[in-house]
């Protein structure tokens, strides 16, 4: 008996601490990101930014700095997915639903990684295959956008 509760107690010791952390902090972000974009979209359409706000010099610094960024996650993406279709479908994805997409993106990857695993497997395992995840987020970034179009 003892020596069952020293494997249980082993292969507790044996998960990784960071897959369980960036796990927890890519569903943080996830979740957020659901829920600002929610509230945002119940108080004003999506194309419907006031010209004042949209010409503003830290509005443009701000989009700027954040599609840069999602251009460098992108090439990360480029590295790990090994089939053009799903690099294409990341793409949209991660452009039309930025860290939504992202995040997606890395919890995936993480849940793909075993708990005991190293962490550096996620950064660095290649995928092969189309993956119905980039697929189904590119589609909800195009349906989003054509709701979202002014209608008149």
């Amino acid at each position: 008996m003892p020596e069952g509760r020293k494997i249980k107690r082993k292969e507790k010791d044996d998960q990784n601490p960071m897959i369980l952390f960036l796990r927890g902090l890519f569903l943080v972000i996830l979740v957020s990101m659901l829920g600002v974009t929610s509230w945002a979209s119940l108080h004003c359409p999506l194309f419907a930014v006031p010209p004042h706000v949209v010409a503003h010099p830290w509005f443009i610094a701000t989009l700027f700095d954040a599609y840069w960024g999602f251009t460098t996650f992108f090439v990360w993406v480029c590295f790990k997915q090994t089939s053009w279709v799903a690099r294409a479908a990341w793409f949209v994805a991660i452009m039309l639903l930025g860290n939504i997409a992202m995040s997606a993106y890395c919890l995936d990857e993480l849940w793909r990684t075993p708990r005991n695993g190293p962490w550096s497997d996620v950064l660095t395992t290649r995928r092969t295959g189309v993956g119905g995840l980039g697929l189904a987020l590119a589609g909800l970034g195009i349906l989003v956008m054509l709701l979202a179009l002014p209608r008149g």
